[in-house]
């Protein structure tokens, strides 16, 4: 079948993009919260045992984020004040109310992320997934204080009833469709993608290639440097992905600090919110 989602619009064939004060560059973390179920497989780093329940080893390496990476990455965010966008499983206010908290603090952005990390809406019938979809949107609202803008879909994924679902839920965006350096409207009304980069993401790049810390910051600079020549015209994006049981194990955590620093440091870049972006977006540019 045809994508009826949205339309080919070639980069080269639009209006400028104006971000404020004359930014370059709209960046954001889209930092990812989640809870994971210990009776099913999921991201793991030795394949060997994923298929097992339970599964120690690669359970306890995700465990690793919310009980020790997240307060260390918390620590990076502060010293180089820059604000989450979260991408939030809303089991996370029951099992980790801390991180929340943590988050209510400090004005993050939270973005629905499903219920946890180890159910995915794939099979549900369409009364099944709104259903699901409004306990995952209501319990977020009610945990962090603000109803969610945007969503991103545990493991990028989606329906073909969920952008409609979620725009019946007075949600924004979608961070699934990662193929643009810049927002764009999607066919569905009020509703627009916001890029999130699958590429500059730390499972991607250190448990999908192998790679090393100074790998890491090359790539984040490389991303950098040739988004900003872009953008001399018409205003991009960069998101920097991150997992806090990925990025902040302690051999690693130092690349991401000097990543963030970098990067605040920049002149042209706008330190912002994916919910920034998609509110600036809808009112200048989206018609």
């Amino acid at each position: 079948m045809d994508n009826q989602l949205f339309d080919y619009s070639p980069i080269v064939e639009r209006p400028p993009i104006r971000w404020p004060d004359g930014a370059r560059i709209a960046f954001y973390v889209g930092l990812n919260v989640e809870h994971y179920r210990i009776d099913r497989p999921s991201t793991s780093i030795f394949a060997g045992t994923a298929g097992l329940a339970p599964d120690p080893l690669n359970y306890g390496w995700r465990d690793y984020g919310p009980r020790v990476g997240i307060w260390r990455l918390i620590e990076s965010l502060d010293r180089h004040r820059v604000r989450a966008s979260v991408m939030l499983n809303s089991d996370v206010g029951t099992r980790y109310p801390q991180i929340v908290r943590a988050g209510r603090d400090r004005d993050w952005a939270w973005i629905a992320h499903g219920r946890n990390n180890s159910v995915f809406q794939a099979d549900m019938t369409l009364d099944e997934e709104r259903a699901y979809l409004t306990d995952v949107v209501d319990t977020i609202e009610r945990d962090t204080g603000h109803r969610p803008r945007g969503w991103l879909g545990p493991a990028l994924t989606e329906t073909f009833q969920t952008p409609a679902l979620l725009a019946e839920l007075g949600l924004s965006y979608l961070l699934d469709w990662s193929n643009d350096d810049q927002p764009y409207r999607l066919n569905v009304p009020g509703l627009l993608s916001v890029p999130y980069s699958i590429e500059v993401n730390d499972i991607s790049l250190f448990v999908g290639k192998s790679l090393s810390g100074p790998d890491f910051v090359r790539i984040v600079k490389d991303q950098l440097a040739q988004l900003y020549e872009d953008a001399a015209d018409s205003g991009r994006v960069m998101s920097l992905v991150l997992h806090p049981f990925v990025i902040n194990q302690p051999f690693r955590h130092r690349y991401l600090d000097e990543a963030l620093e970098h990067i605040a440091n920049h002149p042209g870049v706008w330190l912002t919110t994916s919910d920034e972006i998609a509110e600036h977006y809808a009112r200048h540019h989206a018609d």
